[in-house]
């Protein structure tokens, strides 16, 4: 161990790359010398040039805030985190049997809603769902396929085991900067690719349109595939701008399309109109069809949803698929893979509570100062109460919010999230990370989960808040081999 690492603790937590006794991980052994040969001096400046990389290449993320919209510089962390190849096709595995269970679940309750007669699924949750479309009941989109894209967070507990934290499945965010992430630390640290089996994720933007092509109405000719954006302002403008680049589909905003009198989309170009036959949409369901939705929507197409129901145009992911993206239906994930599947869950969820039911809720309101509340459908950390460091007043507030709407809130322990060292002034520091891999869905074809994911870090110490909205940063995330972990 030599002085850089000297010191490094994160006593109470599993951390990805050192073990209880101080010593790097079998996945992390080699990088763990190699870093600390090069020294603080030197990782200093290797920030610096990933800095400066991040900011020639144009890496943003938008943030909301009362003062408007600030763009901000991609927040990046030199240190990567490891992982060994043979324990992360464990959690591929999870991953695809939970998406496969998510999107039979989704065509069921637009469907036969079977798992609600059978009583595995309360009717209740469903009749108050606000992502539940009733204007998508008896849709079949190719495949029953209807959450082509999933980013779900996992997090590890105080004994490194995966947990998985949520499912996103209405338009997942990230995939971009795991990218750029991977091609930052390769600019920095071209000497450890080098000397590392570190398994690639620049394959994602060919597997995503791969399976965007699979679901063409027009099998027969080179599909015509648009990335659908609500444009300029929205905080994810930079991703929606790389994969329609990375992709080479058209990026659109919704007035750049139109239906015409044969239900098909069509994009006004300067060679005339062009009829579209998939959209990847990044466009909230409320969205996309003033006509069907709503209709003082001027981010959408008129007729959008008429030309989806005609089998004219597919929409990835499809209208309807984010009722799976409720953090009340998370709870019962576990049953939906034991209904569909006949399977046992090979990735746990984080115990959960639900309001709704007034044990459970009891609990909760007995217990908040221990406890994260959430809300069923926000996203990036917002409107939820993390209980151990909640004022009284906050507190007060959100039982008072519960109890008006039992049904809009659960609640989880606080798990020990896992640290990684992440460079804080000069020197390795722990600090807590999630984790975000994206599974790809395609009709009839095997499912596609990125090697790793986007690695989200809390920086400031203690905190639990990965999000970049509130003050996160990210981490390259390496998959390595287990044979060649050690390296050279």
């Amino acid at each position: 161990m030599n002085d850089f690492w000297q010191g490094y603790r994160s006593p109470g937590f599993f951390d990805e790359l050192f073990d209880d006794n101080g010593l790097p991980r079998v996945s992390a052994r080699s990088l763990i010398r190699q870093l600390g040969e090069l020294g603080a001096p030197e990782l200093l400046n290797r920030r610096t040039a990933a800095d400066l990389s991040i900011k020639s290449m144009g890496i943003t993320f938008t943030v909301y805030s009362d003062a408007g919209m600030i763009d901000r510089a991609w927040p990046f962390d030199v240190l990567p985190r490891t992982i060994g190849e043979s324990e992360w096709q464990r959690v591929r595995d999870g991953l695809i049997q939970r998406v496969t269970a998510l999107n039979m679940f989704i065509a069921d309750l637009y469907g036969d809603q079977a798992i609600i007669a059978d009583g595995v699924f309360p009717r209740e949750v469903l009749e108050q769902s606000v992502n539940f479309r009733p204007e998508c009941v008896g849709i079949r989109p190719p495949g029953d396929i209807w959450a082509h894209i999933c980013g779900s967070d996992l997090v590890r507990d105080g004994n490194g085991d995966f947990y998985v934290l949520e499912d996103n499945l209405r338009v997942p965010s990230g995939v971009s900067y795991m990218v750029e992430n991977r091609l930052v630390s390769k600019r920095v640290f071209p000497e450890l690719f080098e000397q590392h089996t570190i398994l690639p994720v620049d394959d994602y933007a060919s597997e995503l349109l791969d399976a965007l092509n699979a679901l063409s109405p027009r099998p027969d000719i080179t599909p015509n595939v648009a990335l659908m954006t609500p444009g300029v302002y929205n905080s994810a403008f930079f991703e929606h701008v790389w994969l329609a680049g990375q992709m080479g589909a058209e990026l659109v905003q919704g007035s750049d399309l139109y239906v015409d009198r044969d239900d098909c989309v069509y994009a006004r170009t300067i060679f005339g109109a062009q009829r579209v036959d998939v959209i990847y949409r990044r466009v909230d369901d409320a969205f996309i069809d003033p006509e069907v939705f709503r209709s003082d929507s001027m981010l959408g197409t008129p007729g959008l949803m008429r030309a989806w129901r005609a089998g004219n145009v597919a929409i990835a992911n499809a209208p309807g698929a984010g009722v799976a993206d409720d953090k009340v239906v998370y709870a019962f994930v576990p049953e939906i893979i034991r209904y569909y599947l006949g399977e046992e869950a090979e990735l746990p969820n984080v115990p959960s509570y639900l309001c709704m039911d007034a044990d459970q809720r009891a609990y909760v309101l007995d217990n908040l100062d221990k406890l994260v509340v959430k809300p069923a459908n926000e996203s990036g950390g917002y409107g939820m109460l993390i209980g151990p460091r909640a004022t009284e007043a906050e507190r007060a507030q959100f039982a008072d919010l519960i109890k008006r709407n039992p049904r809009n809130y659960m609640a989880q322990p606080t798990l020990d999230l896992s640290t990684a060292p992440t460079l804080i002034d000069g020197h390795a520091a722990p600090r807590h990370v999630d984790l975000r891999p994206f599974i790809v869905s395609r009709p009839g074809g095997p499912g596609f989960v990125t090697m790793g994911g986007l690695t989200r870090v809390a920086l400031r110490e203690g905190s639990l808040v990965v999000n970049s909205s509130q003050g996160g940063g990210s981490k390259d995330t390496w998959i390595v081999q287990d044979d060649a972990a050690e390296g050279a």
